[in-house]
């Protein structure tokens, strides 16, 4: 027993350390070749990310809607259903987040508007999911087909609302609707714009997810259905009705960041509401290799990655962009490490 928890724990260890020895070369590479200090590149992330308690707030801040993306992604993915529609499930969050604060906020108190916007924005995460797992289901429609189509649709919802019935008193524009009263933002820690009620809750939802995962029923079906439809149809376990919860699952994880990101970050509606977090949440739960314990520091690492990239065009005079391409390189360099490690064991 003892001989193969070591073995396993060197089998992760060795892995990880291919993966991030391919990450530091091509990145350093990468850097020599724009003609940037490499070393003066990395220090610059990690102070622009990790120098003060402001500044690592910002990265929890990013952290929150990948953590919960992700954790509705394991869902889907045990499926092995390729749910690209999340970023659009974000978007349809904060609509409903938006919409029940602007209608509700006139009539009702603010904590009660609140909690209204909270369960309209998972309602409508969810049921924006639904509809890419009935295209399936139904119509025989992939779901990466359907979910980008559903993501056009929810960015071109949200660009009508904010210039049609939701823009700003006498102008629209892209900076977004109007903002709200102070008294419907998410109460945030002394000096730092940061949740606790939205770090509470996502925490609560990861281990939700983990439970469900390891140890409900439903964790055991998703997996069975997923790996082998044939056999859990012969079991009694309907493919059409697990996608179905899947999808809905992972839309309700998604409408909560989409809630957070109006009422905790932006206190407002605004065009690129979702940060692409849906799109990143895949590359967290590739380089995860689809198993919930790395998931919670990959996002930690990728929102380290997205704050601290912010110097490099003030001080460095290169392209923030550079974290996105340090993100897709961990993905490949993992998608390499594991690929090697399943020739080596063959």
């Amino acid at each position: 027993m003892g001989h193969e928890l070591k073995k396993r724990l060197f089998a992760v260890a060795s892995r990880w350390f291919v993966t991030f020895s391919i990450v530091i070369l091509l990145t350093t590479l990468l850097l020599l070749a724009t003609g940037t200090p490499p070393l003066e590149a990395y220090l610059l992330l990690i102070k622009g990310s990790l120098g003060s308690w402001n500044k690592i707030a910002r990265v929890l801040q990013v952290w929150i809607p990948l953590t919960l993306c992700s954790c509705g992604l394991l869902y889907t993915f045990s499926m092995k259903l390729w749910n690209i529609g999340i970023e659009g499930q974000v978007m349809l969050g904060a609509v409903g987040a938006t919409a029940m604060l602007k209608w509700l906020s006139p009539y009702f108190a603010p904590s009660l508007c609140l909690i209204a916007a909270f369960v309209f924005a998972m309602f409508l995460g969810a049921l924006w999911a639904l509809f890419a797992g009935i295209l399936k289901t139904k119509g025989g429609v992939n779901e990466i087909f359907a979910g980008l189509g559903l993501n056009f649709v929810a960015q071109g919802l949200i660009l009508w609302l904010i210039f049609g019935p939701w823009k700003r008193p006498g102008i629209a524009s892209m900076s977004g609707t109007e903002p709200f009263d102070y008294s419907l933002w998410l109460p945030t820690l002394q000096s730092l714009r940061i949740s606790p009620i939205a770090l509470a809750i996502t925490v609560i939802l990861f281990i939700a997810t983990v439970i469900i995962h390891k140890y409900t029923r439903w964790g055991l079906f998703f997996r069975a259905v997923g790996n082998n439809p044939t056999a859990g149809t012969l079991f009694g376990l309907s493919p059409q009705r697990y996608t179905l919860l899947a999808m809905s699952l992972a839309g309700i994880m998604a409408g909560c960041a989409g809630y957070f990101q109006v009422t905790g970050v932006y206190h407002r509606l605004i065009p690129s509401i979702s940060s692409n977090y849906g799109y990143l949440s895949l590359l967290v739960v590739m380089l995860a290799n689809y198993k919930w314990k790395p998931i919670p520091f990959i996002a930690f690492f990728f929102g380290c990655l997205n704050v601290g990239s912010i110097q490099l065009p003030l001080i460095l005079k290169i392209d923030s962009s550079l974290s996105g391409v340090i993100q897709g390189i961990c993905v490949l360099a993992f998608l390499c490490a594991y690929r090697w490690r399943l020739r080596n064991k063959g």
